[in-house]
């Protein structure tokens, strides 16, 4: 399922996570200097979540010289599991802003059902696109998507 957001842009919920390091973030401060960023909900247990992810690590570098664009990507293992995720990113060697919702707080303020669900912000952190599944080559969708979102905001 693929969904733009029409005019009406919905905003980031308040909602305090904890990045991978500890760290309490407010998600409604989620941000990337005024550029497009991505919000990728995943589980380590998740194989098209980390399939996805492992799609994007390969082209995240051009992606980021090309738009800017920033992807925290959001675990929501529970609190037992939590202590995989790093050894996971770690492992993937996926260089994106890991933050963790083991209460499901996060996934749940923005009414997500499934894994992985992927969103994108505008530069304004307005949520612009929604998606939710991973299919092969779906991450070309995602940086259409940003590239848009970056020619708009030219």
């Amino acid at each position: 399922m693929v969904a733009m957001v029409g005019t009406a842009c919905a905003q980031l919920p308040k909602v305090t996570v904890k990045d991978i390091n500890g760290k309490s973030v407010s998600t409604d401060t989620l941000s990337n200097n005024g550029r497009p960023f991505i919000i990728d909900f995943f589980a380590t247990w998740c194989k098209p979540c980390n399939r996805e992810l492992d799609a994007i690590a390969e082209v995240y570098d051009e992606w980021v010289e090309e738009t800017g664009v920033k992807i925290f990507a959001v675990s929501i293992d529970q609190a037992q599991n939590i202590n995989k995720v790093k050894p996971l990113v770690d492992n993937h060697g996926w260089d994106y802003d890991v933050l963790l919702d083991p209460n499901s707080d996060f996934k749940r303020a923005l009414g997500i059902q499934m894994i992985p669900y992927t969103l994108i912000c505008d530069g304004q952190g307005n949520i612009v696109y929604k998606h939710n599944g991973y299919t092969d080559g779906a991450e070309e969708e995602l940086i259409e998507k940003v590239r848009e979102l970056v020619k708009a905001g030219e």
